[in-house]
């Protein structure tokens, strides 16, 4: 059985044929579209805020641990730039070699089209590394890095990424159901 196989075609499936297909003519003011009061986005850096802004740039995405209960609705913007950090872009840097990349460092994106490269760029990273993998990888606990999942194999830090990104993926899509249908 070819598990490294199966593990990466079961996210390049769902990016092949549903997620990436579905940002296809993102507009920035889509990107930007708040559902709904006090949501989540990414916004340019206020000098004045007294609040956490993380992010390296003009942009910060907006954020605090613990999450609010309830967690407040998210923007599209948010959304990717979750995928983007971290759910594909922390484990990079943490299993495959890419770029340090968290929250507090990232350069978010302040238009879609930026966006869509960085989640392209984040997407193949994340796929050649699980590609990369033998079954000695992949039965290997996945170490410090992953906090809560440090003694758990890769296998099973895989498919937790391939839920995140098909589960964020499907918000995404909603939300721009949802801005169509406005």
């Amino acid at each position: 059985m070819d598990t490294i196989g199966l593990l990466a075609e079961q996210l390049d499936w769902h990016w092949t044929n549903q997620l990436r297909p579905r940002l296809a003519g993102l507009t920035d003011q889509e990107y930007f579209w708040e559902p709904a009061p006090g949501a989540w986005t990414v916004r340019p850096r206020d000098p004045a805020a007294s609040g956490p802004q993380p992010g390296s740039g003009a942009m910060t995405i907006d954020w605090a641990y613990p999450e609010p209960v309830p967690p407040p609705v998210t923007t599209i913007a948010w959304r990717l730039g979750h995928i983007i950090v971290g759910c594909l872009g922390a484990r990079n840097a943490a299993h495959f070699g890419g770029p340090a990349c968290s929250y507090d460092t990232f350069l978010s994106a302040a238009t879609a089209d930026e966006a869509l490269a960085q989640l392209d760029s984040a997407y193949a990273g994340w796929l050649a590394g699980v590609r990369g993998l033998d079954d000695t990888g992949l039965a290997q606990p996945c170490g410090p890095a992953e906090g809560p999942w440090a003694d758990l194999p890769m296998a099973a830090l895989v498919l937790h990424i391939n839920r995140e990104v098909i589960h964020h993926g499907a918000e995404i899509a909603l939300l721009r159901d949802l801005w169509r249908a406005r």
